[in-house]
């Protein structure tokens, strides 16, 4: 009990942030339509009912199965195993990600169905099983995570030579999007399965993290050579409109119950096949283990289901008509402001944020604080979504110069600070684009590009999430040559007092 009011008091206050944020701007200068407020109230509550029993499921149920299965396929020796399993849990996990289907949803509407979400989630999943598989091996084969990176991006660069703007944004969107709210504490309880094994400490705290941000590169990689293969290279588009104003309350939330309870469910039946077969063959647990990680599931699966419908039923649309209101004064410091402030605030709601950061702290023995990881989080995604609607009223700035720059100053910092916070950066930059950047903030983003006349939807009003993947990244890796130099100059502090 204890345990679950200290995780509603920290969601509550994350929360709070974003909803005094538009109840500031309903009551000052972006006066919203009274049914779309009200149901921004009622979807600001069930964010904090639902992330609440969903991060107590996850600790419950999703991380003791990661651990157990990462363990099994460890100590099972065998190449072939590993492979297979992890081929088949990467597709699959990635395949029932809510995240990506919200996406894929959003580039399928937008486009008039020019790329069709299906094909988009099948591209990502195949990309994430591949180089989840990757990720797997190389922790077993302690091969260091600077050169995989390194590899993967490089590869990314070259393919992006022969993309058009519109599946590089969509691209990098995808690879932030399939790291949501249940593939994340998976991953990261994987991996911290394989590596709690290593005989050697430091390194298995190093190989903890890694895993998300390896695997995140396969969702660019899978939609950058799909997109060699579709013939129409620029896609055309424009924003729904939304009909929130003149539905009723129960409508709004009512008609997405049964959709986003049926998709929810099928977010957690592969991992609870996993767990039935591993149970059956492998863990042969008992009988109070497997009721403790079963009600674990119950709750994460009802959290999941009261947040994505809090979501979906209030956030989006108010995002997406506060970002027009916003962009069509005639002073551009509002709309860049508020961006930053969202950006500051919204990764705190971020569901896989807080498994994250919890898991650093733990993995570090307390050593890194969860508060400062956090607070270089912050500060990361409120650049991004800062940097990203400059983007949308400036022309003449382009998505590839974020991210050149911006992925190829990561890969050269993991050369030069330690592993650990090398596998936490990139693992922080999919972690931080979850369902409340992937909803509320690429809405805000795409109602400014709606509204700018220079601006297109989906070349401009898409590309948010993958900025926000981006900076998290070298933001932990300056915090992890931080913490290097601080522990060096320690070291030699002691030395000089033992001398």
């Amino acid at each position: 009990m204890n345990e679950l009011t200290g995780k509603f008091k920290e969601v509550l206050a994350t929360v709070l942030s974003i909803s005094i944020i538009v109840l500031a701007l309903h009551f000052t200068i972006t006066p919203l339509e009274s049914n779309m407020f009200y149901a921004f109230l009622i979807g600001s509550a069930l964010v904090i009912l639902g992330l609440t029993v969903f991060l107590f499921g996850i600790d419950q149920g999703i991380e003791p199965i990661g651990h157990g299965i990462g363990g099994a396929i460890t100590r099972s020796n065998s190449y072939a195993v590993v492979i297979t399993v992890s081929l088949i849990l990467g597709f699959f996990i990635s395949f029932a990600e809510p995240d990506l289907h919200i996406l894929a949803k959003q580039v399928d509407s937008i486009t008039s169905g020019q790329f069709d979400n299906i094909l988009m989630v099948v591209a990502v999943s195949i990309g994430i099983g591949v180089m989840m598989t990757l990720g797997m091996l190389r922790i077993l084969r302690d091969v260091r995570l600077k050169y995989v990176f390194a590899g993967a991006y490089g590869l990314i660069f070259i393919l992006s030579l022969f993309s058009s703007a519109d599946f590089l944004a969509i691209a990098f969107d995808a690879s932030g999007a399939t790291t949501g709210a249940i593939t994340v504490p998976f991953m990261l309880a994987l991996a911290a399965g394989v590596s709690a094994l290593k005989k050697d400490s430091k390194t298995g705290e190093a190989d903890s993290f890694g895993l998300v941000g390896i695997s995140s590169t396969g969702a660019i990689l899978g939609i950058l050579i799909t997109g060699l293969f579709v013939v129409n290279d620029d896609l055309d588009g424009a924003l729904p409109e939304s009909d929130i104003a003149s539905s009723s309350l129960l409508d709004i939330y009512g008609s997405k119950l049964l959709t986003i309870a049926w998709e929810s469910f099928l977010t957690l039946l592969p991992i609870i096949t996993a767990y039935l077969v591993f149970q059956i063959f492998v863990f042969k647990q008992k009988r109070s283990k497997v009721i403790d990680i079963a009600r674990g599931l119950v709750l994460t699966y009802v959290g999941l289901v009261i947040f994505l419908l809090g979501v979906n039923g209030g956030f989006m649309a108010v995002g997406a008509e506060l970002g027009k209101q916003l962009a069509s004064m005639e002073s551009r410091f509002p709309v860049l402001f508020v961006s930053l402030l969202l950006g500051l605030t919204t990764v705190l709601a971020e569901p896989a944020v807080h498994v994250l950061t919890h898991q650093v702290e733990e993995v570090t023995g307390g050593s890194v604080r969860r508060s400062l990881v956090l607070v270089f989080l912050s500060i990361a995604v409120g650049l991004s979504i800062f940097m990203s609607t400059l983007r949308v009223l400036v022309p003449g700035i382009q998505l590839w110069m974020y991210l050149l720059p911006g992925f190829g100053l990561a890969v050269v910092l993991a050369f030069f600070v330690p592993d650990l916070f090398v596998g936490m950066g990139f693992d922080a930059g999919g972690v931080a684009s979850g369902p409340m950047t992937a909803t509320f903030s690429l809405s805000f983003v795409q109602g400014i590009a709606a509204q700018v006349p220079t601006a297109d939807v989906v070349a401009d009003g898409l590309g948010m999430i993958a900025i926000v993947a981006m900076t998290p990244i070298i933001a932990i890796e300056i915090l992890g040559a931080l913490y290097h130099a601080r522990s060096k100059s320690a070291k030699s502090r002691n030395l000089k007092s033992n001398q």
